[in-house]
């Protein structure tokens, strides 16, 4: 019966070809995406789009529109400014972003916490150790040398692992320029690091490939929860968050790293403007939800370790950035301390 349903429309629409134009299509939507094509955000944003646009009312087409560099911070900076809040244009930006917002970077002119959330990209992050350095225990790596991490700069998802390691009161030695996973794998083979945190995508193959060289997970940063704490992640089963394994060395150090915690864990984030009404959020909103059960968008998070979260989800991720000022100043004197660093 389905099937001689659609025959007989399409026949209508050859015989009255009048009426089948008298239906306006819908207008089009927007996806900005912050950052370059052919760039990890513009791969999710190009899959948000079509995932998105047969669930969205009237089922119009989504155009994208891609701005600014990878870190996404140019493209957050003309969102927050330019885009009105009229639910015609949504963003999806990296979480590189936030970690810029969070460490004071003086070229972010952008309030992440007053987003209106749609939906989250969430990875996970582990730090792993030496054996033998992780045998002996947290009172003794509290009382040995600095560790040796391997990073990438400050402002990346490296600062959760720094962070999660000073409230622990575990001092290391940052080890920087070492901008992906198979440069920090090579350094920690090569004995010119002890440790290396693993965030992003393809999680689990990577803590394969470092339990092979001789490494061991001490700690995860937890998976966000709807109201916005940081729960047990379920990517190594029987793996301590960073927050369960001893009180915190200090309240503000402990606020500190919960932000960039979270900030790590946003691969990706699909945001409206500030101020957009929900009844128009709504729409979006419903998209996302009818989004993430879409088979191609599934398969996509999946084959990359990524967990889609809905709207509740971000909404308070997106609320524990919003440090207090003697969290972000307890941040950056760390930094300063640790790696003779500080914003511009």
């Amino acid at each position: 019966m389905k099937r001689r349903f659609l025959l007989g429309s399409g026949g209508a629409a050859l015989v009255c070809p009048a009426l089948a134009k008298a239906a306006p299509a819908a207008t089009p939507l927007n996806l900005l995406i912050a950052g370059p094509r052919g760039g990890q955000t513009d791969r999710w944003g190009n899959a948000c789009a079509l995932a998105f646009s047969p669930a969205l009312p009237g089922t119009p087409s989504v155009n994208i529109q891609n701005i600014g560099g990878l870190d996404g911070v140019s493209g957050a900076n003309q969102f927050d400014a330019l885009v009105p809040p009229d639910g015609k244009t949504a963003a999806i930006l990296p979480g590189a972003a936030l970690i810029a917002y969070l460490t004071g970077d003086p070229r972010v002119h952008f309030d992440p916490t007053r987003w209106v959330p749609v939906l989250a990209g969430v990875n996970s992050g582990v730090l792993m150790l030496r054996r033998p350095l992780l045998a002996a225990g947290i009172n003794a790596l509290r009382a040995a040398p600095p560790l040796r991490l391997a990073a990438d700069k400050p402002q990346s998802n490296d600062l959760a692992g720094m962070l999660g390691l000073a409230r622990l009161g575990i001092a290391t030695i940052p080890v920087f320029g070492m901008r992906d996973t198979d440069t920090k794998i090579r350094a920690f083979t090569a004995s010119e690091v002890d440790a290396v945190f693993l965030c992003g995508e393809g999680v689990p193959e990577d803590v394969a490939s470092l339990t092979a060289a001789g490494a061991a997970p001490f700690f995860d940063i937890g998976e966000l929860q709807s109201n916005g704490s940081i729960g047990p992640v379920s990517l190594l089963p029987g793996l301590q968050t960073a927050s369960s394994l001893g009180p915190a060395a200090s309240p503000a150090i402990n606020t500190a790293y919960l932000a960039a915690a979270t900030a790590a864990q946003l691969d990706f984030l699909v945001v409206l403007p500030r101020l957009t009404a929900p009844a128009v959020a709504k729409g979006w909103i419903q998209a996302a939800t009818s989004a993430t059960a879409s088979l191609a968008l599934s398969a996509a998070a999946s084959a990359s370790a990524i967990t889609l979260q809905p709207a509740p989800v971000l909404g308070g991720a997106l609320k524990t950035l919003a440090l207090q000022p003697a969290a972000q100043t307890t941040m950056l004197a760390y930094l300063a301390k640790t790696c003779g660093w500080q914003p511009g």
